[in-house]
Order: C-alpha cells, then structure tokens, then sequence
C-alpha cells in the first residue's frame, strides 16, 4: 500500500497513473485495481477519465492548425498555473479556499 507523507498530498507520478489505468482495464475493474495497488478507486475513476480525455485531445489536436494547438497548449498551461497557484496560496492560508469559493451569488460590499 502507498502511503502519504503526514500533512501532505499524495503525489503519484504520471508512469504509476498510466500503469494503474492500464491495470484497471486489464483487471476489467476499478475496483479490483485499486484494491491491488493500495490506491482509492476514486482516483483510479479520474485517471481513467484524463486518459479518456487525452486521447480524444490528441484526435482532435490533429485536425487543428499549428496556431489552434498553440493556443490550446498556452490556455492549458495557464489553467494549471492558475491551480497551482490556488492550491499554494490554500496550503499555506487555509483561509484562502474558504473565501475564494463561489456560490454563484455576487456580493458587493
């Protein structure tokens, strides 16, 4: 079983999520997978998805021009960045996830 380090996330790297996600289909179960690597289906589940999503990408990707890749490629990279970014300022200010959540509702005060 994988453990995380105490307060922190539980980073796998992309080989471990690439072999956990072949290892799921080849099992035919998320279930079965998961219980085998220690891991939680839930993230199995989402793995599989990104790798779903990846390859409909990579469909799509080759009927676009250079310029719409780029732009594609530079609007991802800017949504990671935005998350990371998140996810420093809450790691180190709690607070911070707390009143940056939405709820849909605008307030002016």
């Amino acid at each position: 079983m994988v453990k995380r380090p105490l307060g922190g996330p539980c980073a796998f790297d992309e080989a471990f999520r690439e072999m956990a996600v072949e290892l799921s289909y080849a099992k035919g179960s998320i279930q079965e997978a998961a219980r085998e690597l220690g891991v939680d289906p839930g993230r199995i589940s989402k793995w599989r998805q990104r790798h779903k999503k990846t390859d409909q990408n990579l469909l799509l990707n080759s009927t676009l021009t250079d310029e719409q890749q780029q732009i594609r490629r530079l609007q991802r990279e800017l949504r990671e960045a935005q998350m990371d970014r998140m996810a420093e300022a809450t790691r180190y200010n709690p607070a911070v996830s707390i009143f940056s959540k939405t709820d849909g509702k605008c307030s002016d005060l």
